[in-house]
């Protein structure tokens, strides 16, 4: 039974409920809590402020705390006890009754600009659309890189596989400055034409180049692998700084040949 006790007291959270006084009477905390917002005045137990005027800022249930706040020209904000509030006067409800509207709040605030809002959210979602309508999921990487290349410069847009720029030229894969033909019913523009076919071939020659390059420089990696021409390198400069120890001078051999006897 003890056992059942103790754990019933301690699945319990204690729970914040209005002090109620005799009769039914409302407490001084509930009481103060309906006057949040009103000009009052208290009167306290406390020595260096038996009395403070202002408006009640707060009530704290859980601390037996208020905050309440003195008008100008000295605005402070005074946090008190509620045990030692004697008794308080409302002198004044129009805080209650009507709020101040935003245009007397302090600081200021401005009016929330809806049209505004809508404006650059719909901005948003088109330039997203845009970026979105530039990627083809059905071509080759070389083909989005050169309809990203075309599209800095030039107005481009995709049509199944094919790219149109300028709606007057058509380039179809693979992408080469020969694949540009004049769109079928376009009006006559002089010049795109052979301007399209040479920025795509500019743009297809940069890459061959690139590639290419990335073909060397993979190359020479393997090469270093295999080869490791730095590790060579350092040997051969090892060898060279060494110092050749001095074979000894040989005797002279004496003039008229080796002599006998003593």
């Amino acid at each position: 039974m003890a056992d059942t006790k103790r754990q019933n007291a301690a699945g319990k959270v204690p729970v914040a409920t209005p002090n109620i006084g005799p009769s039914g009477t409302v407490s001084q905390e509930a009481a103060l809590s309906a006057a949040i917002g009103a000009r009052i005045r208290l009167t306290t137990n406390i020595p260096s402020q038996p009395t403070i005027d202002g408006n009640l800022f707060t009530v704290c249930p859980f601390t037996s705390l208020l905050a309440i706040a003195t008008p100008p020209p000295n605005p402070v904000h005074h946090v008190i006890p509620i045990s030692s509030i004697q008794s308080f006067t409302i002198q004044s409800t129009a805080a209650l009754s009507t709020p101040a509207p935003f245009a007397n709040a302090t600081p200021s605030i401005a009016p929330l600009l809806s049209a505004s809002l809508l404006d650059r959210a719909t901005a948003a979602v088109a330039r997203l659309q845009e970026a979105a309508a530039r990627k083809n999921k059905s071509v080759s990487k070389d083909g989005q890189e050169i309809f990203d290349a075309l599209s800095r410069t030039l107005p481009t847009r995709w049509d199944a596989t094919s790219i149109v720029v300028m709606d007057a030229v058509v380039i179809a894969s693979p992408y080469r400055g020969e694949d540009c033909k004049a769109k079928a019913g376009a009006g006559q523009q002089p010049g795109v034409l052979p301007r399209v076919k040479k920025v795509v071939s500019s743009i297809s020659r940069d890459k061959i180049l690139s590639s290419r390059l990335e073909c060397l420089v993979a190359d020479l990696n393997e090469i270093r692998k295999v080869f490791p021409l730095e590790n060579e390198r350092k040997r051969l400069a090892d060898r060279s700084t060494k110092v050749v120890p001095a074979v000894p001078a040989m005797p002279a051999v004496l003039a008229g040949g080796p002599r006998k006897g003593g």
